[in-house]
C-alpha cells in the first residue's frame, strides 16, 4: 500500500460494540459548522501481481506474453514499494512490450508515473489509468489509483466518481480503503451525509478502520451527537497506541473536551497542542477563542 499517512499498532475492539456505534450512527443527519481543517490524504493501492504457475525461469523465457507482462508487473510493484522508481519503469516497459492491453501494467505505469512527479508524468499517468479501466473496466484498483490521482489534481468530482467505482466493487480487498478515499472525497465537496454513509461503510468492512472512526466523530460532534463522538474518539487513541497525534487530533479532542466538560483532559489536550503544534491553524484559532471568549465550533 502506498500514501497511507498513518500505521497503527493494533488493539481489538469488541466487534459488537462497533455495529452499536454504527447503528447510532445511522439516524437522521443534523449538521453543523465545520471548521474547515481537514486534510484529505488518500489511499492508492500497488497491487503486487503473483507469478503464474506456468511461467518458466528468466533464463527459460516467458510461458507467454500474458503471463510475461504479469510477472513483470509484480516485480516492478516490489520496486515500487522500494522507491527504485527507475527499475521499475524499466520493468514496467517490458510488460508492456510483452503485452500492451494489459491493465494491470497500465495500472501500474500509471502509479509509477504519478508518484515520479512532473507535469508530463502526470499527463502520462493519467493516460495510463483511462487505458487500463477502458481494457478492464470493472478494475477497482486502477479505479482507486485514478480517483488518488484526481484528487492530486483537485478534481474533486471526478475523483469521487472513481472511488465511487472501486467502494462498490464487491470482493475487492481494498474496498474500505476506496470508501475512506470516497469519504474524504465526499467531505471535499461538502457532501456530508455521503461522507458519512462511506465511513460507516468502511468500518464495517474493516474494524480497524483509524481514518473512518476519527471523520465519524467530527461528524458527529457537528451533529451535537457529543457521547458517540466522543467514543469514537476513544477508540480511535486506543487503537493509535503510542503514535503521536497530529494537531487536527487534538483539536478535535479538545472540542469534545470541552463539549462534556472534561476539564483535566481539555487541560491536558491544550498543553500538548501549545507544546507540539505552537504554529498550526488549530492551535492558533484555539488562542483566538480564548482571547474572544466566543463559543467553540
Amino acid at each position: 500500500m502506498m500514501y497511507r499517512k498513518y500505521v497503527w499498532n493494533l488493539n481489538t475492539v469488541n466487534l459488537n460494540a462497533v455495529k452499536g456505534v454504527i447503528d447510532s450512527i445511522r439516524q437522521p443527519y443534523i449538521y453543523g459548522i465545520c471548521l474547515g481543517l481537514t486534510t484529505v490524504v488518500l489511499t492508492g493501492c500497488v497491487t503486487t501481481v503473483n507469478r503464474p504457475s506456468s511461467m518458466m525461469t528468466a533464463s527459460q523465457g516467458p510461458a507467454n506474453p500474458v503471463a510475461a507482462a504479469q510477472a513483470r508487473t509484480g516485480l516492478a510493484a516490489s520496486f515500487i514499494q522500494s522507491g527504485d522508481l527507475d527499475a521499475a519503469q524499466r520493468t514496467l516497459a517490458k510488460a508492456l512490450e510483452a503485452d500492451p492491453r494489459s491493465p494491470e501494467a497500465n495500472n501500474m505505469m500509471g502509479v509509477l508515473l504519478q508518484r515520479a512527479g512532473g507535469e508530463a508524468n502526470q499527463v502520462k499517468a493519467e493516460e495510463y489509468f483511462k487505458k487500463s479501466i477502458s481494457y478492464k473496466s470493472d478494475f477497482a484498483s486502477a479505479h482507486n489509483n485514478y480517483g488518488v490521482f484526481l484528487s492530486s489534481q483537485k478534481r474533486y468530482q471526478e475523483a469521487y466518481e472513481q472511488f465511487e467505482i472501486a467502494g462498490n466493487q464487491l470482493g475487492y480487498a481494498d474496498r474500505a480503503a476506496a470508501l475512506e478515499n470516497l469519504g474524504r472525497t465526499a467531505l471535499m465537496l461538502g457532501k456530508k451525509a455521503e461522507a458519512q454513509e462511506a465511513f460507516i461503510r468502511a468500518l464495517e468492512i474493516n474494524n480497524n478502520s483509524q481514518v473512518s472512526r476519527f471523520e465519524l466523530a467530527e461528524l458527529m460532534l457537528e451533529q451535537n451527537r457529543v457521547q458517540t463522538a466522543r467514543k469514537l474518539y476513544d477508540e480511535f487513541l486506543k487503537f493509535a497506541g503510542d503514535e503521536p497525534q497530529s494537531a487536527r487530533s487534538l483539536w478535535l479532542g479538545m472540542r469534545i473536551a470541552q463539549r462534556t466538560q472534561d476539564s483535566g483532559r481539555l487541560e491536558f489536550l491544550s498543553g500538548r497542542l501549545e507544546l507540539e503544534y505552537p504554529d498550526s491553524p488549530e492551535c492558533q484559532h484555539y488562542h483566538e477563542l480564548l482571547k474572544s471568549g466566543a463559543a467553540w465550533n
